[in-house]
């Protein structure tokens, strides 16, 4: 694909337009990993088989997205992990689709919102104390959740150029060195530079991914501080 990929403006039209958003997914994976292939979606047979076991239908932003980039682990489970169809299951009024890695954490769907395509999405903590545990609200749909699964798994790709930084948002202005893109997940700034993506979590840690080892070395060069493989 060409290599000057505007994330800016095609980020900004994939948070309003779920066909966009697919199109951004396949643009997104082949610029920062491999190009989608035939075979990296789960098969209508195997998204059905899993709604029958589990006696409802799948939302169709997440049919979409099993469909599409469900075997693709370098974009789905680098860190937290998306379950395989015949994984999925329901528990406490929610079908849960994906896993935090230490099961930490949980996402998934209210089966009372199952009925529309793009439904928002709850994250559910694991605590000692069960009886505490609630589903609380997290994305505001199935596919704003997919964009920030694919662009978080890419910038913790262990195989990629990737590193970490502890920084303190008030103190690193990191506006002023990237280009800060839209919105996307909770929690989370995300920035864009010559080869390089940034992800600003809780406003104290910092992941990157470059293209290169130079672009990586550049980073690290703009944002001083304790790189973890720097």
């Amino acid at each position: 694909m060409n290599e000057t990929f505007d994330m800016h403006s095609r980020l900004s039209e994939a948070l309003h337009d779920r066909a966009e958003a697919w199109r951004f997914v396949a643009d997104f994976a082949a610029h920062w990993q491999q190009p989608l292939q035939p075979g990296d979606g789960w098969s209508d047979v195997e998204v059905e088989t899993a709604e029958r076991r589990l006696g409802l239908v799948l939302p169709t932003a997440l049919r979409e997205a099993y469909l599409l980039l469900g075997r693709r682990t370098d974009l789905t489970s680098n860190h937290d992990r998306l379950l395989r169809p015949d994984e999925l299951y329901v528990t406490d009024g929610a079908l849960v689709y994906r896993l935090e890695n230490q099961g930490a954490a949980s996402w998934g769907v209210l089966l009372k919102e199952l009925e529309h395509d793009d439904p928002g999405t709850v994250i559910r903590a694991d605590l000692a104390a069960k009886a505490q545990e609630r589903w609380e609200p997290w994305e505001p749909s199935l596919t704003v959740a997919c964009l920030e699964m694919v662009m978080s798994e890419v910038v913790l790709f262990e195989a990629g150029f990737t590193d970490f930084l502890e920084v303190d948002a008030e103190d690193v202005a990191l506006e002023r060195l990237f280009q800060e893109l839209p919105s996307v997940g909770r929690e989370m700034r995300w920035f864009a530079g010559e080869d390089v993506l940034l992800r600003e979590l809780d406003g104290f840690c910092l992941n990157v991914r470059a293209r290169t080892e130079e672009a990586l070395g550049r980073l690290r060069d703009s944002v001083p501080g304790d790189w973890l493989e720097g």
